[in-house]
């Protein structure tokens, strides 16, 4: 508790960052499980400006939460991992925030709903949007293996995102998204048995092509909740596939030896192959959602 706290401490100054948009990721699975855990209100003060900084990457016109800062390359970069931020949005509405970042998230989620996903449901890594017009100038990819692929973290990503957003909701739209998303990824051939994608769902090379620890953790959080508002049929799919995966990333194949991995849990992670960057290594997202889909599993289904 003393070393969180510590580390917890070095990190509060980014409640101010507008940099990016990941202030979801960095500020809400720190702060915002601290807060759930200790109910100190200065945790909570951390939260809710976080979300204030977050809210001024939102662009009304496009309808969109910019993701990067504009390049020559890109006018208006929205990634789909963007969803995973909707939630510290979502979660300060409804704990006595404003209201405007619950709409935030909300046009953003149908925005992302109206641009990033292909007819089977598979997502774009970025839309590359005119921010002034809303309208889509490209769609394309950085860390998958082409534009037309399926970045299998991407694919996570908005599983997990379209999940948790029915959660603040109760907006079938939602559901119905994360179900035809898990459809996708459940029903590809290229899906491996033990439920651990490889890093792109059309990885050239496969089936030698590395797999993403990182995407199967993630994927199995986001079905444990997916099969909570479930008919008995797709709960049990949504739960066999999230056991396999949790197995596997518990094995001796992906779970590191105490003492191994520079402090990590799970080996065999890939960042962006496309940047040679992260390549087969730990990530701290496999782990922390992990030990998320653990603590799900222990706490909804034992």
């Amino acid at each position: 508790m003393k070393e969180a706290k510590a580390r917890l401490s070095i990190l509060e100054k980014e409640k101010h960052y507008t940099g990016n948009h990941d202030l979801g990721f960095m500020m809400y699975c720190s702060f915002g499980n601290a807060y759930r855990i200790l109910k100190d209100p200065s945790y909570k003060k951390t939260i809710d400006t976080a979300a204030q900084s977050l809210s001024t990457r939102f662009h009304p016109e496009a309808g969109v939460i910019q993701s990067w800062n504009s390049s020559k390359k890109m006018a208006g970069p929205v990634i789909i991992d963007n969803m995973m931020n909707l939630e510290l949005l979502s979660w300060v509405s409804d704990h006595g925030g404003d209201k405007k970042y619950k709409q935030i998230a909300i046009t953003h989620a149908n925005s992302t709903i109206k641009n990033h996903f292909r007819p089977d449901f598979s997502s774009y890594h970025v839309i590359d949007y005119d921010m002034k017009t809303g309208k889509v100038l490209q769609k394309i990819t950085a860390q998958g293996a082409a534009d037309s692929s399926a970045w299998s973290r991407g694919q996570a990503w908005g599983l997990y995102g379209y999940t948790m957003m029915y959660r603040f909701t109760k907006n079938k739209k939602y559901l119905s998204q994360a179900k035809n998303i898990a459809k996708f990824m459940l029903n590809d051939p290229n899906m491996p048995a033990d439920m651990i994608p490889y890093w792109d769902y059309n990885a050239p090379g496969i089936p030698n092509a590395l797999r993403d620890a990182s995407a199967g953790a993630v994927m199995a959080s986001a079905l444990l909740e997916l099969a909570q508002y479930s008919d008995k049929k797709e709960r049990k799919q949504y739960l066999s596939v999230a056991e396999t995966a949790l197995r596997t990333l518990a094995s001796d194949t992906y779970r590191a030896k105490l003492g191994e991995n520079g402090g990590f849990l799970l080996k065999h992670s890939v960042g962006s192959i496309p940047h040679k960057s992260e390549v087969d290594v730990p990530l701290t997202y496999a782990d922390y959602y992990f030990l998320e889909a653990l603590h799900r599993y222990k706490t909804w289904y034992l």
